[in-house]
């Protein structure tokens, strides 16, 4: 259980022990930002996986049970993969963590999209993705780093797997994301106060406008 303790606690990491393969070492790191739990598992939706919810079943995995095989997300009908992941609230994106394989059923092009929820298809295929990567063809764990000024504000992912390394299907067997939450609620708040304070502006605007209005209509 200390790897939750250090997930709590330990910010500042121990970059001195770092070489050694002690089990909580290697577990820190990735729980720190994990948004394992700011994930709406319900809303997630995958087109053109070849087991019903299985899309939803790699990214529930925990860290803990990334290296699992099962369960694992197969594409359908061809290569493609289009994934929709919602959070629980507002998050800031570092990157990308994602386990596929050594074989042709790898992924190789990703495109990623923020806060959209009307993507198909035919429009992932068209529309200019927030950022795209290129994929390697491995079975260890893919840390995928994204452009932080561009998912700044992230309340929904859509991932679209465009192509693979050649195989008829796609085959993906973890997906996580790290980052920062924060809570939508936080932000309504700063409206509301800022919205409570325009009534005096409005008082003063009003009375500014009076005294010109008297004084050009002459003591009406």
């Amino acid at each position: 259980m200390s790897g939750h303790c250090h997930e709590d606690h330990d910010h500042s990491g121990h970059g001195h022990d770092h070489a050694g393969h002690d089990h909580s070492d290697d577990i820190t790191p990735a729980l720190q930002y994990s948004l394992y739990q700011h994930i709406s598992f319900d809303d997630i939706t995958t087109s053109n996986e070849s087991e019903p919810h299985s899309g939803k079943a790699i990214i529930k995995k925990t860290w803990a049970e990334r290296l699992e095989a099962e369960p694992e997300l197969e594409s359908d009908a061809d290569e493609q993969l289009l994934m929709h992941i919602p959070f629980t609230g507002q998050v800031k994106l570092h990157s990308i963590l994602v386990r596929t394989s050594n074989s042709s059923s790898a992924p190789q092009t990703l495109k990623v999209f923020i806060n959209r929820d009307d993507i198909d298809f035919s429009l992932a295929n068209d529309l200019a993705p927030t950022q795209d990567f290129s994929l390697s063809q491995t079975s260890e764990i893919q840390d995928i780093p994204v452009k932080r000024a561009l998912f700044g504000k992230v309340q929904s992912l859509t991932l679209f797997v465009e192509d693979n390394y050649g195989d008829d299907v796609t085959r993906i067997s973890y997906l996580g994301f790290k980052g920062d939450w924060m809570q939508l609620g936080k932000a309504p708040t700063n409206i509301l106060y800022e919205a409570a304070a325009n009534p005096a502006d409005h008082a003063l605007k009003g009375t500014n406008v009076n005294q010109m209005g008297s004084s050009l209509g002459g003591g009406h």
